[in-house]
């Protein structure tokens, strides 16, 4: 090799490391090797193979090729007799065909190089640092030959310079991917989302935005373990990736989805696409034996309509996403105007029920539940009541909306369990009889895992006996999810000797063949159907199959929301002795109740289980 040569591969390598460093793609590279291969060596075609998966040929670079040979090469396997390059991939070795007529190994291949006067073939396998076959370099001839030196000089320097791009790609695909997608799913990550979000605003085209939770995650998490929970997020990722290319799901972090919707230019196609991603990722999951169930919660908000920002679209969706958990836990909620408003209301809720908190200016109060034959107060419900800065009482029913966050429906829960153990203390020490008080209690409750312990600690402390407690949990936390969490720790908790009842029973998913399996001591008779007594047939119905049921599995039924002497008396026909509502008394502050018990309570002799 000459001087003048040798300066030409030196200055190819500079050329090439440099496109290298300054980050230039690998087929751009791969094609200014081919180019500039051929000008060193005149008269030669050069090609780079990658190979994919050990064995699939796929074309990198071949600019002096016809398209046509290219697209006939690209997928094809290697193998012993694989023409060129497939058999350098073979046996990671070159090989040199001098004449593609004859030689066996084309024999398969010949018709694909003929018609393009490609008479012989030598390739050079490119293998990465851990001895795979990563690639290809060939040199095809228009006559029957093989290699010169200088050539072999050419192509030592091209498979070196080659296999450094390659690596070089690797790796900067691979960091892209730690950058920029989910290890565990293989979804785009956080960031990713943000620059495809920014992407197709710029494209001005119509999109949709999804944006999802996996309903009760935690639950497994701390149930079964986090590895179920790993394989609980892997398999809904798996089942939202499967739906449909116009769909680009990403996942934000923990349970968080966000789905971008290609196309979508109507609140009634983002609902259709809501519902399809639903029902792809329900179903049960499997983890080491035991099998749990997936569910999902969207929320979903459209380009144009709702925002033509990514702030704003984000915002609205997780506006919709956090009615969709309040009322459609498990289905999809599209955004409007009205739930930025209600969020705007929640928040200041929030803020002043967390004010009032922190003032203790949270109280119970009572509301008897009587015996219907002899008027007498057999027991107490406690129900929160806010003191305003200036007095007024407002109920539980004006500031709900706060207690959809976690911590202040937690805290709440808290100060309302004390303050009634407190109150419970107090009677039992006057020797005031009442049977029991029941205590309201959320699935946020059950989900922290430490309620059975806040209650025995709390009662504990006042020495009051668990069984004057009753916990009342409606048919929403009983049913909101699969998973058992909720009803094993109500048993549990009947199991220490506290009583439980199903409160606002009718209104919610329950129904009479639950509560073979509901473990339950109360049914509560929602107040829509005692209002309807004496109006309607199918309301008196009703009632008597609940009370006949309750009787023969051995459960007390309790009628609320009775207003009017004629209700009570129809009550008292169907078989249920015990209500409370307005015709009795209004919830009341502890020493309004005290005076009420002292009057209406039952006499020791009466303290027995009435039904």
């Amino acid at each position: 090799m000459t001087g003048g040569e040798t300066e030409q591969l030196l200055r190819l390598q500079t050329e090439v490391l440099e496109a290298v460093a300054q980050g230039e793609t690998l087929p751009a590279i791969a094609r200014m090797l081919c180019l500039r291969a051929e000008q060193l060596a005149p008269g030669v075609i050069c090609s780079i193979l990658l190979v994919e998966d050990g064995v699939v040929l796929r074309p990198l670079a071949a600019p002096t090729l016809p398209q046509v040979y290219t697209d006939q090469i690209d997928g094809l396997k290697a193998g012993p007799k694989a023409g060129s390059c497939g058999t350098a991939v073979y046996h990671k070795t070159e090989v040199v065909v001098s004449d593609i007529a004859i030689d066996p190994l084309w024999d398969s291949f010949r018709a694909h190089a003929e018609p393009h006067g490609l008479r012989a073939c030598w390739s050079n396998p490119i293998i990465n640092h851990a001895g795979r076959v990563v690639a290809t370099f060939a040199f095809y001839y228009r006559e029957p030959r093989g290699p010169s030196d200088l050539e072999r000089d050419i192509v030592a320097t091209c498979v070196h310079l080659c296999a450094l791009a390659i690596e070089h790609e690797r790796i900067r695909e691979r960091n892209f991917r730690l950058a920029y997608f989910d290890v565990l799913t293989g979804l785009a990550n956080r960031g990713r989302f943000n620059q495809l979000l920014s992407d197709v605003i710029d494209d001005e085209q119509p999109f949709g935005l999804i944006l999802l939770d996996i309903d009760h995650l935690k639950s497994v998490n701390d149930t079964i373990g986090h590895a179920a929970g790993d394989r609980l997020i892997a398999t809904v990722a798996s089942r939202l990736n499967s739906v449909n290319d116009k769909l680009v799901p990403c996942r934000l972090g923990g349970d968080e989805f966000a789905v971008i919707v290609r196309g979508c230019d109507s609140h009634e196609l983002l609902e259709h696409w809501g519902s399809l991603l639903c029902d792809a990722s329900t179903g049960m999951v499997e983890m080491g034996g035991q099998t749990f169930e997936a569910h999902v919660t969207m929320g979903g908000a459209l380009f144009g309509v709702d925002g033509i920002t990514a702030s704003t679209l984000i915002q609205n969706a997780d506006f919709a996403l956090y009615h969709a958990k309040q009322a459609r836990r498990g289905g999809y909620m599209a955004f409007h105007s009205d739930l930025r408003t209600q969020m705007t209301h929640r928040h200041a809720m929030v803020r002043e029920v967390d004010q009032a908190l922190l003032e203790n200016r949270i109280e119970p109060h009572y509301q008897p539940i009587v015996n219907i034959t002899t008027n007498q107060i057999v027991g107490l419900e406690a129900l929160a009541r806010l003191r305003m800065p200036d007095g007024a009482v407002i109920s539980a029913g004006q500031f709900h909306t706060a207690l959809s966050d976690p911590r202040i429906a937690y805290e709440m829960t808290g100060q309302m369990l004390t303050q009634v153990a407190r109150d419970m203390r107090h009677w039992l020490d006057v020797g005031l009889n009442f049977q029991h008080v029941g205590v309201n209690v959320t699935t946020g409750d059950f989900l922290r895992g430490d309620l059975a312990d806040r209650i025995i600690d709390i009662f504990g402390r006042a020495s009051v006996p668990l069984s004057h407690i009753v916990l009342e949990v409606n048919e929403a936390v009983f049913m909101g999810g699969s998973d058992k969490i909720v009803p094993n720790a109500v048993e549990a908790l009947r199991a220490r000797g506290i009583l439980v009842a199903l409160d606002d029973f009718g209104t919610g998913f329950a129904s009479l063949t639950h509560l073979l399996s509901f473990p339950v001591d109360i049914i509560k008779i929602d107040r829509s159907f005692v209002t309807r007594l004496g109006v309607d047939g199918p309301s008196e119905a009703l009632v008597s199959g609940i009370v006949d049921i309750a009787h023969k599995l051995d459960m007390r039924t309790v009628a609320e929301g009775v207003e009017r002497e004629e209700q009570a008396e129809m009550l008292r026909r169907l078989g249920c002795n015990l209500a409370q509502g307005y015709l009795y008394a209004r919830p009341v502050p502890a020493r309004v109740c005290t005076s009420m018990l002292e009057a209406y309570g039952q006499t020791p002799g009466d303290s027995r289980k009435t039904a």
